[in-house]
């Protein structure tokens, strides 16, 4: 949760988490020790979300959609 920017104060729940105890700090999805990236190369290599979901169990489509939705948002906000 440390400075990374999906973490916001007004933020309900975390989208992404971070801590130096889980993973060495690589940004994982909340409660799992699966890494946010993970997400990203799957899709990349043209895997489709349930793809993704299948292989790590402990992620739920919530997350997973927050987290995109999250990306777009910080995306199209960048580029303004």
């Amino acid at each position: 949760m440390d400075g990374w920017p999906f973490n916001f104060d007004h933020m309900s729940t975390a989208v992404v988490s971070t801590s130096s105890d889980i993973m060495g700090g690589t940004p994982v999805f909340p409660g799992t020790r699966v890494p946010v990236q993970t997400l990203l190369d799957y899709i990349e290599a043209g895997d489709t979300i349930d793809d993704f979901l299948l292989g790590f169990p402990t992620v739920t489509r919530e997350h997973v959609v927050a987290f995109l939705e999250r990306a777009a948002t910080l995306a199209v906000h960048e580029a303004a």
